[in-house]
């Protein structure tokens, strides 16, 4: 008998979490039982996503910036993927931000349940609360100067000082570029093996996802039974899939603009590369299809996509970034807090952060949110109420990082006077069966 896929699987465990959560709150007692029984596992999932935080990053984002083997290769061609990459990331978090603060899927919310949701958690909110009034006190460099560490171990025992672990990341990576192969290959296979237990963790966490979605579930309703909460993840997600839809115009946009290559043109090459990535969630299993794609029926050379995109499935979360930083401020609206301007430029330049140490495998969009919101000062308990409907949004999310990636390596390509006509033309369904 062939096993259920992960994705019914979790969807699965929403219903469910929701049918056992209405169930428990029509008998005396039901919500005492599963805020003692079941609500411990949905937190026992979350603490295993905020566990692999740091070594996730060290390892994806070491690996990424090493791979680039010759550093002045960032003087050109890695010079411009980055910047681009960089750029539409930028672009991503802020069309998140505007459309969330347009939006405003959390004020759906009554006042009564967020009253509730408040109480729930208000050791968590004071604690932000004292966490704010610091930095307010600090100059205003402040920031900047936090970034650079003054012990990395230090810095990796907190999640909320993950721009410290980026920053050593990056820095680590640059160095071991700069050495001699022959003493940097030992240390270089050392992260890619420790990347891929790394992984492989995340592989692991995730078949638990439908047991700890049911956790969430249940005690989300129990604990905040209205109807209004349910509205508003309707709306939270109408306004990610907004977002990414205006991504995908955003990119098509670039492409027509420096490469004159029609939309159409670029749809019809990358089609199958989306679908893949819609069905896996995961930018990594798609690579191999989005490479071939992108050189055959686009016309980019292999110099190019063989190193843009495999940079690109590292580095370039748009998708991730953009949906972090709708859901932080939906997270803050539903806990009626007022996100300042300072705050939230603080969200674009840490999601984009974020983003390049993002693995492109499903789940880890959730892991990198946590960063996001202790950065930002959100408590981490609002994850309860977006995890119902992240594989969806997962799923969507994807295919726009795989988008973004395709349309950065044709206009690299184009600048470097290297992108030809398309190998293939008859734009087959091959992958698509």
């Amino acid at each position: 008998m062939k096993k259920m896929a992960l994705h019914w699987q979790i969807l699965l465990g929403m219903v469910l979490g929701v049918v056992v959560g209405l169930l428990m709150t029509q008998f005396e007692g039901g919500k005492d039982i599963v805020q003692d029984w079941i609500k411990p596992f949905g937190s026992i999932f979350i603490n295993s996503l905020k566990l692999i935080a740091v070594p996730l990053i060290l390892g994806s984002l070491i690996k990424g910036v090493s791979d680039l083997k010759d550093i002045s290769k960032l003087s050109k061609m890695g010079g411009k993927t980055i910047g681009l990459y960089i750029f539409t990331t930028v672009i991503a978090v802020s069309i998140g931000l505007l459309l969330v603060n347009i939006i405003k899927p959390g004020n759906s919310i009554s006042e009564e349940t967020r009253q509730e949701l408040v109480e729930n958690y208000s050791g968590d909110a004071a604690k932000y609360s004292d966490e704010a009034f610091k930095q307010k006190e600090s100059g205003p460099l402040q920031a900047l100067e936090d970034i650079v560490p003054d012990n990395i171990f230090g810095a990796a025992s907190e999640n909320k000082n993950m721009l410290q672990v980026i920053f050593f990341a990056i820095f680590f990576g640059i160095g071991l570029i700069l050495i001699p192969e022959k003493k940097s290959k030992p240390v270089k296979k050392f992260f890619d093996g420790f990347n891929e237990v790394i992984l492989k963790m995340i592989d692991l966490i995730m078949l638990a996802a439908p047991f700890g979605v049911f956790a969430l579930l249940a005690a989300l309703v129990v604990e905040s039974p209205s109807i209004d909460l349910f509205k508003a993840l309707i709306w939270y997600a109408f306004t990610v899939i907004l977002g990414l839809a205006i991504m995908i115009l955003f990119y098509n946009g670039m492409v027509f603009l420096i490469t004159k290559k029609s939309p159409s043109f670029f749809f019809k090459g990358i089609s199958p590369a989306q679908l893949l990535a819609f069905s896996t969630s995961s930018s990594a299993a798609t690579l191999p299809v989005t490479m071939e794609r992108v050189t055959e029926h686009m016309g980019v050379d292999e110099e190019v996509s063989s190193f843009v995109l495999p940079i690109g499935a590292t580095i370039n979360m748009d998708g991730t970034s953009l949906y972090q930083a709708v859901a932080a401020v939906f997270i803050a609206q539903t806990f009626g807090m007022d996100l300042s301007l300072g705050v939230q430029l603080g969200i674009i330049a840490t999601a984009t952060l974020a983003s390049i140490g993002s693995a492109a495998v499903p789940g880890a969009g959730m892991v990198m949110l946590v960063i996001v919101l202790a950065q930002a000062g959100i408590p981490e308990a609002g994850l309860a109420l977006i995890f119902a409907i992240d594989r969806p949004l997962d799923m969507c999310r994807t295919t726009v990082n795989v988008t973004g990636d395709a349309a950065v390596s044709m206009i690299v390509a184009k600048s470097l006077g290297k992108l030809h006509e398309p190998i293939v033309k008859d734009w087959d369904d091959h992958y698509k069966s």
